[in-house]
Parts: C-alpha cells; structure tokens; sequence
C-alpha cells in the first residue's frame, strides 16, 4: 500500500511545529531546533509543503545592514487542515489495537 503524501515521521514534525501557532511566521532555523531536523531535511519538506500551496512563504528583511535577508514560513488554511488530518490519521493508528495472526496447524 502505498504511503500518504506528507505524512513522513519528519513531514509530520514539521506540521506539529507549525500547528503550536499556525497564523504565526516562523524561520526555518527556529523549525529546525524545535523539529530536531538538519536544514537537508527541513528544507526540502518545506518547499514541497509551499509548493503544494500548503504553506505560505515571505522574505522579511534584514534588521542589520549586511546581513541576508530571512525566509518565513506559515501554514495557509488549507496546509493547517491537512496538517491536523494527518496528525489525527497517526493518532488514530498509534492507538488502534495491534492484531497478531497465528500460522494455521498443518493438517
């Protein structure tokens, strides 16, 4: 059976970061303390997200002279309900009971 999209263990990291405040812009290097995933990881997940029209991006200037300028993160509404359905798919299948099969007695 093939897999969801957007429901790799990290994907889903990504979205239980971004749902503690899903209006809220976020960077990418704060993403990637709380989610524990290097920037090879996090960033890929977060252009498929944009990309999917699942998350919404923005340049915030640099508050310094000579510093680069940031790139923001959000959820759009869309990104956040998936996001939760996905989070709720894992619970669900997290608690559901665990169903062993015995092999058959040779006859």
């Amino acid at each position: 059976m093939p897999r969801l999209p957007h429901t790799s263990p990290q994907t889903l990291h990504v979205f239980e970061a971004l749902l503690t405040a899903p209006e809220a812009w976020r960077y990418g290097y704060d993403l990637s303390r709380e989610t524990g995933l290097a920037s090879g990881s996090l960033y890929p997940i977060l252009m498929r997200l944009a990309e999917g029209a699942l998350l919404e991006t923005r340049w915030e200037p640099a508050e310094q002279p000579g510093r680069p300028p940031r790139h923001l993160y959000r959820l759009t509404p869309d990104g956040a309900a998936l996001a939760r359905s996905r989070l709720e798919r894992r619970a669900a299948a997290a608690a559901a009971p665990v169903v062993r099969l015995r092999p058959r007695a040779a006859s």
